[in-house]
């Protein structure tokens, strides 16, 4: 699946690979709400059904999911399904069955720290799930450095300031995205990228149509709300 910036599809030959594994890492929790957003915004290119799982504790933690800014970066609510388990070995015993479901577009499976479960053997099953199946499965780190894995990709995210738009409005939603690895090629690179809700792809800073801005073009944040460029995940109070 192309997305739509240049360098970056030609770094991963024509784009990220449907059906396969891919990590996403947050290194610090400031930048948890920029990594779920990438991820969620590759959930939108890819298409298809969401399910997203995540543990209670860290929902506790970093807020709970904020359904007007999953539906900013272009998400139908329609499509997507979000479940909250007790623990690591629940949202891994989840996401494999997800993965194995050929009907299901993305399974976005989130996990903070490093939990122990979460090992080679456990990253083969998800892999070997999401290729026979041909479900993508989007591994969401938060607060985690990066451990062996099997994964097609694994991809460093961290806020980025946004260029204001005219009349002083929010500038598009904008991100430092790092390709860290990949299997099969050596190409990486870091790159910035703001996202086209409207199109679907992510574009170099500067380099797309400035129509009349939408609601969609603030910095979406996934725990709590629309951000400023570079803010932190709030928590939101309530369901």
């Amino acid at each position: 699946m192309a997305m739509g910036h240049p360098a970056i599809d030609a770094a991963l030959g024509g784009g990220i690979a449907a059906g396969r594994l891919h990590e996403i890492f947050a290194r610090d929790v400031q930048d948890a709400s920029s990594a779920a957003g990438f991820a969620a915004m590759l959930a939108r290119l890819i298409g298809g059904a969401l399910l997203w799982v995540r543990m209670g504790k860290e929902e506790r933690i970093g807020g709970k999911l904020y359904a007007p800014g999953l539906c900013e970066i272009g998400l139908d609510p329609s499509t997507a399904i979000f479940g909250v388990l007790p623990d690591a070995v629940s949202v891994l015993r989840a996401g494999i069955d997800i993965a194995r479901c050929p009907d299901v577009g993305v399974a976005l499976i989130e996990l903070w720290k490093t939990p122990r479960e979460l090992d080679q053997v456990a990253s083969r099953r998800l892999a070997v799930a999401a290729e026979n199946a041909g479900t993508t499965v989007l591994l969401l780190r938060i607060d985690a450095e990066p451990s062996p894995s099997v994964a097609q990709t694994r991809w460093s995210v961290t806020a980025a300031p946004s260029a204001p738009l005219p009349a002083n409005a929010p500038g598009h939603a904008t991100f430092d995205v790092e390709l860290l690895r990949q299997r099969g090629r050596a190409q990486a690179g870091r790159w910035r990228v703001e996202w086209d809700r409207e199109r679907a792809r992510f574009v170099e800073p500067g380099l797309r149509d400035h129509a009349a801005p939408l609601s969609g073009d603030r910095v979406p944040d996934a725990f709590g709300g629309s951000l400023a460029p570079g803010a932190g995940p709030r928590r939101q109070s309530g369901g």
